[in-house]
């Protein structure tokens, strides 16, 4: 795998799960720097959002993640990089959540392992730095 260039983003976040019958939370999409992922399948909508700032009706949530973005725009083409992240970091013993955008790939690790997560990509040959 390439090297990649890694932001950790501040602040905390939190994987939020609705039913699937839950509207969309428009108070979530106002502009600004946060991260927000709003996915919906048949079973759950699921969101991820900066923490404190969940959604009501939550069925189940889980503050205490940090952000790790790839910086981009990445390539379509390109393959192997959440697989490559996800390895090291298995290797390591930190688990991840990972969302995928139109230009990049992120990361959510438990905020507890952050500090174990980035030594683990720093020594895997990945430039991390802190937004």
């Amino acid at each position: 795998m390439k090297r990649l260039a890694i932001d950790v983003r501040p602040g905390d976040y939190a994987v939020v799960r609705l039913p699937a019958d839950a509207a969309v939370p428009a108070e979530l999409f106002e502009p600004g720097e946060a991260l927000v992922s709003v996915t919906r399948t048949a079973e759950e909508l699921s969101v991820i959002c900066p923490a404190g700032r969940e959604p009501a009706g939550a069925t189940a949530a889980e503050a205490g993640w940090r952000l790790l973005s790839v910086r981009g725009p990445l390539e379509f083409t390109l393959t192997g990089i959440i697989a490559a992240l996800a390895s090291e970091l298995a290797a390591a013993g930190v688990a991840l959540f990972s969302i995928s955008t139109f230009d990049t790939d992120h990361i959510l690790v438990r905020a507890g392992d952050l500090d174990h997560a980035v030594v683990a990509l720093r020594e895997s040959g990945h430039e991390v730095a802190y937004a």
